[in-house]
């Protein structure tokens, strides 16, 4: 299993593992927050706004990102050609960790001081394994 490989592997894990501990605000509160931020997220991509796509970004994330690359977060994001993932049909909130699952795509988001950031982008479920995504944080 590859380096970036095994760190989705392991980040999925975690996010799909953790219980509903801490977390400020009611469950319907931090569901609605992940929609939003979802929501950002995916107007930023369909806009092809990739610095806006960046914004919401994980610092890990937007590391990983430029680090694979070699070009800024903007650019290294335009060069997956991620398609907008449609519509949030669902949101799963686990404390600090969250899913939204879109009408085309899943993503994983984690809370900062400065709110939810996108951790995992492009994911797709495999039967019986994590999800494989094409934007992830290290």
């Amino acid at each position: 299993m590859t380096r970036s490989a095994y760190a989705a592997t392991v980040t999925v894990s975690v996010l799909l593992a953790v219980g509903t501990l801490g977390g400020c605000g009611t469950v319907a509160e931090r569901r609605d927050d992940v929609r939003d931020t979802a929501a950002v997220f995916e107007k930023a991509l369909s806009d092809k706004a990739y610095d806006r796509v960046c914004a919401v970004l994980a610092p890990p994330t937007v590391d990983e990102l430029e680090q694979s690359s070699g070009s800024p977060c903007p650019k290294a994001v335009s060069e997956e050609s991620l398609k907008p993932g449609g519509g949030v049909r669902r949101t799963d909130v686990y404390g600090n960790q969250a899913r939204a699952v879109l009408s085309t795509d899943t993503l994983f988001l984690s809370h900062f001081t400065s709110g939810w950031k996108v951790v995992a982008a492009g994911c797709e479920p495999r039967p019986e394994e994590p999800y494989q995504c094409r934007i992830k944080g290290g």
